[in-house]
């Protein structure tokens, strides 16, 4: 997790409340009667929209939530964290209830994380069916709800309801939507009318959901039906369609193979959302670019369109400030070997080309073979591996560093990169464009986008086709001028000011560096500043080893000593610091009475999976690795009180330090019979401080 995102945490669970209550455990209200019932934070009813109901006939019934200010209950997927309503029927015999209906929920976040769920006052709608043989006369119908409410903390509650109907063979059979539970119903997500379609394109990081309904959509968000297929907190771009809407959706990164369906809800306005379901289709569907120049839509894309933005993207490829540096370099070249051979000079441009092409073409063969084993992935999907972005950075600030006028390589990296045409042939050629391609990986120019989101959609012929015309692109320059030496010209005569912009190429490429740490951070999730700095060191290293060549050119030594300090700094890159999470054990009377009796500290964490809060702690603070070495030093039991699920034992011990939800985090300190109990709001110190004090005999 990142520094932005730990600061966002820190300030939404400063603004905490703690929750009291006289009851530990988790009270039943209601006697099953009929009529609204108080408990905390809310008010829950069962009503219908009629009190009679005709044999044979249906009746419209359900639960009304009614919340205090700022609180919660769940839709059917809660999202990052919850657990929607229940209910529990006992009916009278000749009765039926349907599932419970959950009308059109709202996105409620906290941090970088995310709810589904309704805040104010929201009805489940329940359709009662009667049978055809049933009896005129009264009936009662008995309801055990429960149900899961939260603001900054999370409180389970449960209700003993009822309602009372008569059957009734004059019964009206459309009573009016009135109240809360007719506003539910007139809220319920449709299917799809007969016309419309939904489809869904699964790509390596969103899935593309298509609504086509006939009209002009400008807002919409989708909520899943199934877990950790989303990320919940991701923005949702929406891209209106001149018949529906397009709808692109953050994947969860849980979840690395595509689900053969995505079902859901696509919702467009707090009153209008369809249920959807739909195959999903591997592949990747462009973006729009917003100038006319790169297409009005990329849906609009052709094969020849595609082929032409590649070329032209390819081109342009070559002023990124990842690739330039090379391109001048080979100029220079040009520039001083002016007097060769035409037909040499050719040939080192045609060989410089291939190998462009042969590199682009392994690349599309590794690309295509991860889609056909299942996989998705795409331009620069080689960033998506944590070694080859730190041999990548490496390597770049190794010629900056040379570049730059640290050292000399004579006739190894620095001729690749000027006069290696010249010094080491053909193969020296072929490998500056091998190195052209490996250094534009981390680059897309414009236009590129279009085409290799059309090309990834594409059949693999067509998809071989486009990366062709990519690097074809980016040879054209200088193969342009291989053939036309001529025109180099125009350019100043060889001179100072060669080495100079020499140097200055150097700019460009330890920004890259620069980018591609950050890229490498990321990789690593929460770990990512610490790996950041591991590379930073590495980079240190590095440096160290130019050094080694600059002080002692051209000796056997320096190098095998360059060369082993390069090799110790890629070590250290990819270090795998030895995992410090600790054990929990599940909490037990008899694990807490024995870790008592035998005079050891003891940490209780009451948790469970659906408080937000209590996963907000547990990341940023007690997987900590400074909380984590201290709980380890000082020898602390360690107990899980997992609260997902009603614990009879665990409601008891919460009681009886006091509390009455989760999160709540209890020390119990070596000799002494009352237990600390630390604020729900944790941080680093807190925990810290009460270690040192209660760990202490």
């Amino acid at each position: 997790m990142n520094i932005r995102r730990q600061l966002v945490f820190s300030l939404l669970l400063i603004c905490a409340v703690a929750v009291s209550s006289a009851h530990a455990q988790i009270k039943v209200v209601g006697d099953g009667g009929p009529g609204p019932v108080k408990a905390q934070h809310l008010t829950v009813e069962m009503v219908s929209l009629a009190p009679s109901i005709a044999p044979g006939g249906t009746l419209d019934a359900g639960l009304v939530i009614t919340l205090e200010d700022k609180w919660h209950v769940y839709w059917i997927n809660a999202g990052d964290s919850g657990e929607p309503p229940h209910i529990k029927w006992t009916l009278p015999t000749g009765i039926t209830a349907g599932k419970m209906q959950f009308p059109i929920p709202s996105r409620l976040p906290l941090g970088p994380l995310m709810d589904f769920g309704y805040e104010d006052e929201v009805a489940f709608p329940v359709k009662l069916t009667a049978a055809k043989n049933l009896k005129p006369g009264p009936v009662h119908l008995d309801a055990r709800v429960d149900w899961l409410v939260c603001r900054e903390v999370c409180i389970p509650g449960k209700a003993h309801l009822g309602l009372n109907l008569t059957v009734d063979p004059k019964a009206t059979a459309t009573p009016q939507l009135v109240g809360a539970l007719g506003e539910a119903l007139g809220r319920i997500p449709k299917p799809l009318d007969p016309g419309m379609k939904a489809s869904v394109t699964g790509g390596k990081s969103e899935f593309v959901l298509d609504l086509i309904t006939g009209d002009k959509i400008t807002d919409a968000e989708f909520y899943p039906y199934d877990q950790q297929l989303i990320e919940n907190a991701g923005e949702q771009t929406v891209e209106p369609l001149n018949n529906g809407v397009r709808l692109r959706v953050p994947r969860s990164t849980e979840t690395p193979k595509l689900p053969k369906q995505l079902r859901g809800v696509v919702k467009l306005d707090d009153e209008t959302a369809f249920d959807v379901s739909a195959p999903v289709v591997a592949g990747e569907v462009p973006r729009r670019p917003g100038s006319k120049a790169a297409l009005a839509g990329a849906g609009n894309l052709t094969t020849v369109t595609a082929l032409g933005l590649a070329f032209i993207g390819g081109i342009i490829l070559n002023l990124m400030p990842c690739v330039f540096p090379v391109l001048f370099l080979k100029g220079l070249a040009l520039v001083q070997s002016s007097g060769e051979e035409r037909g040499r000079l050719r040939k080192h441009g045609l060989v410089y080309a291939l190998g462009i092409l042969v590199s682009f073409w392994i690349i599309v063969a590794a690309l295509l073979a991860l889609r056909a084993g299942g996989s998705e992935a795409g331009w620069g999907f080689q960033l998506q591996s944590p070694v080859f972005v730190a041999v990548l950075a490496l390597g770049i600030f190794f010629f900056a560093l040379s570049l730059a006028g640290q050292f000399e390589l004579g006739l190894s990296l620095t001729s690749v990169g000027g006069n290696l045409a010249q010094k080491q042939g053909y193969t020296g050629s072929f490998f500056t464009g091998v190195l052209a391609t490996i250094v534009a990986t981390p680059c897309t120019a414009p236009l590129m986008g279009a085409a290799i989101g059309f090309a990834l959609a594409q059949p693999p012929l067509i998809t071989f086709a486009i990366f062709t015309a990519l690097a074809l692109g980016l040879a054209t320059p200088y193969l342009v001028l291989s053939f036309q030496p001529a025109w180099t010209r125009l350019l100043p005569r060889p001179g100072a000011w060669m080495e100079i912009l020499k140097q200055l190429t150097a700019i460009p490429l330890f920004a890259t560096v620069i980018w591609l740490i950050w890229v490498y951070g990321h990789l690593f999730g929460t770990d990512g500043v610490d790996r950041m700095a591991w590379l930073c060191v590495s980079l240190l290293l590095i440096a160290i080893a130019g050094w080694v060549l600059g002080r002692w050119p051209a000796r056997w030594a320096s190098v095998i000593a360059a060369v082993l300090i390069g090799a110790a700094s890629l070590g250290v890159a990819l270090r795998h610091p030895k995992d410090t999470t600790l054990t929990w054990q599940p909490y037990s009377e008899q694990t807490l009475s024995q870790a008592r009796s035998e005079g050891k500290p003891v940490f209780i964490d009451f948790t469970a999976a659906w408080c937000l809060s209590c996963q907000v702690n547990e990341r940023l603070v007690l997987r900590s690795e400074e909380v984590q070495h201290e709980l380890a030093n000082n020898k602390v039991v360690l107990i899980r009180a997992d609260w997902t699920k009603y614990d009879p034992a665990i409601t008891r011990e919460l009681a009886s330090v006091g509390r009455s939800g989760v999160p709540t985090y209890v020390i119990y300190p070596i000799g002494k019979s009352v237990p600390d109990v630390l604020p729900e709001l944790l941080t680093k110190d807190i925990v810290l401080n009460a270690l040192k004090k209660d760990t202490r005999p």
